[in-house]
């Protein structure tokens, strides 16, 4: 097709340029998928998309900035970022693998690729925390990643590993883990699968003051917002205390607005439970724990 019909065509007509070198067959907003296959064509062989928008071919949340989309090329091609593709030359070009018919980083490096590009730490917690939780990523292997590849940007994401190391799991546990540093009482461990002496399964708390045999709980309300769900959390708790375990509850919404009552209430309860005898309960870390050994 001659060049003089394409200008025609994207000059006010039924096409538009979507990047450099490459027209789309319509003057409309693209599709999330046509962003991408432009950007993976402008980057040429070898290139692959990663960040948020490689996440979302991976399952997990969605791209909803036209500016999610990363593309990594080799260190050796020059490409400048345009329209809505940042470009990231790399000597660490990793396996891609396909997703909708695209080459995409691997989870791992799309997660880190989008971390170290935002700037708000809840929002990049519970990114992070959805990966590990749903078992995509190891903490550990993110912060080898972490540390093998570029430092920009790293600071915000390598404080979220930290913090998810210690065993949360969500922004709300991460926020439960800081009260409880500066609440003056002894350090605590997270995510921990309590066991009667006999090795009986009673529950997994989200943290564990061992010495003293207390546990708090975050209960989050879209996991109890069914009358069904509500009960079973009763239940849940009066079995966790019939152990003689000490056990106090708040919400995400209280850990984050109500501090200092958070606060007051663990020391109460904390006194409660170092006044009585320890209960007979064993604590394992929840990744150490084999469900069908209970």
């Amino acid at each position: 097709m001659g060049a003089q019909t394409v200008v025609d065509r994207t000059a006010g007509g039924p096409w538009q340029r979507i990047l450099p070198g490459l027209v789309l067959l319509h003057n409309g907003q693209p599709t999330r998928q046509q962003r991408n296959t432009a950007a993976v064509l402008y980057g040429g062989q070898d290139s692959m998309l990663s960040g948020r928008a490689g996440l979302a071919l991976h399952g997990f949340g969605s791209s909803t900035q036209p500016t999610d989309c990363v593309l990594l090329i080799p260190n050796a091609r020059n490409r400048q970022a345009t329209g809505f593709v940042s470009v990231e030359r790399t000597t660490r070009l990793p396996l891609a693998v396909r997703k909708a018919g695209l080459p995409v980083a691997p989870v791992d490096r799309c997660l880190l690729d989008a971390a170290r590009r935002m700037s708000d730490r809840k929002q990049c917690t519970a990114l992070v925390a959805e990966v590990v939780q749903r078992g995509a990523a190891d903490v550990g292997a993110l912060m080898k990643e972490l540390d093998d590849g570029s430092s920009r940007g790293t600071s915000m994401p390598r404080r979220v590993l930290y913090e998810l190391g210690d065993g949360a799991h969500s922004v709300a546990e991460v926020d439960a883990q800081a009260l409880c540093r500066s609440s003056g009482l002894p350090p605590v461990v997270s995510n921990q699968v309590l066991l009667t002496a006999h090795g009986d399964f009673i529950a997994i708390v989200d943290n564990w003051w061992d010495a003293v045999g207390m546990a708090q709980e975050i209960e989050s309300f879209k996991h109890h917002s069914s009358p069904e769900a509500f009960e079973k959390t009763l239940e849940r708790r009066a079995y966790i205390e019939s152990h003689d375990v000490v056990l106090v509850a708040h919400t995400p919404k209280a850990i984050r607005s109500q501090p200092n009552t958070v606060i007051d209430d663990l020391r109460h309860a904390y006194d409660r439970a170092r006044n009585r005898p320890r209960p007979r309960v064993v604590a394992i870390p929840r990744s150490e724990w084999r469900q069908d050994a209970s």
